[in-house]
């Protein structure tokens, strides 16, 4: 299922001890494997929701950790899965996830920011570096504005291929997200209306951000209020904040 386990003890201790630890919280956990990271996280008497899809290593984790403590093993897809009626509260987040569905992860876990404390999650380290790209970059993208939306997203420190068994192919890193991000400050009227015109706007990242908007809105719309917010006509969607978005989107624009 494309996963890659933690198979160096010094790795996920240096993880777990990168981890806040304020009290006995309840903790997803995403692709949790043979229980590389559940163990540590089970530790004084947290409660840990272990989903893993694999039938086997799920099998395998519930024998394991029936002495581990507060550990319960979901075998599930997280993509189907119902968090808020199998938490039942506030939780934390911690996964070593498959590449190749970093993103809609992602996406299914913004759907409980008002659930969700805080999210930690190893990744390929050129998605956690597009995560954490600021404006006026290359690398910003929809997937960057989403989770500075949503999330104040941070490289901790970036992990070998050795650290995983088998090693990928490509560099990763563990990425910090803590909750909330800019949506708090933004207070736009509709958070899902709101982020389809972010991804509109960067519908075809070698187009400018007004010819992208034309599919939406016609051209004398966009560059009165491309004017009136003080952006330039021939400005990409990559070139702007957050709160420049909030406001061509409370133009009309969305």
């Amino acid at each position: 299922m494309g996963q890659h386990f933690l198979g160096n003890p010094n790795w996920r201790k240096r993880i777990f001890d990168s981890l806040p630890r304020p009290g006995k919280e309840t903790w997803v956990e995403i692709g949790a494997g043979h229980g590389e990271i559940t163990q540590l996280l089970a530790a004084d008497g947290r409660r840990v929701v272990a989903i893993e899809a694999d039938p086997h290593l799920a099998a395998g984790l519930t024998d394991e950790a029936a002495g581990w403590g507060h550990v319960e093993v979901v075998e599930g897809d997280i993509l189907r899965l119902d968090l808020e009626k199998i938490v039942g509260g506030d939780f934390r987040v911690y996964g070593n996830l498959p590449y190749y569905i970093t993103s809609p992860i992602l996406h299914q876990l913004f759907d409980y920011t008002d659930r969700l404390i805080s999210i930690h999650i190893v990744i390929q380290l050129e998605v956690a570096e597009r995560i954490v790209c600021a404006p006026g970059r290359r690398n910003y993208g929809y997937l960057s504005a989403v989770c500075q939306f949503y999330t104040r997203p941070e490289i901790a420190f970036r992990i070998p291929p050795g650290a995983f068994r088998p090693p990928p192919r490509v560099k990763s890193a563990l990425l910090h997200m803590t909750i909330p991000g800019e949506f708090e400050s933004l207070k736009v009227d509709d958070e899902h209306r709101f982020l389809e015109f972010i991804a509109t706007s960067f519908g075809q990242k070698r187009k400018t951000l007004r010819n992208n908007l034309l599919s939406i809105m016609p051209d004398e719309h966009i560059q009165a209020a491309l004017a009136d917010c003080g952006i330039r006509s021939d400005s990409r969607a990559e070139q702007l904040s957050l709160a420049q978005f909030a406001k061509l989107y409370a133009w009309g624009l969305g």
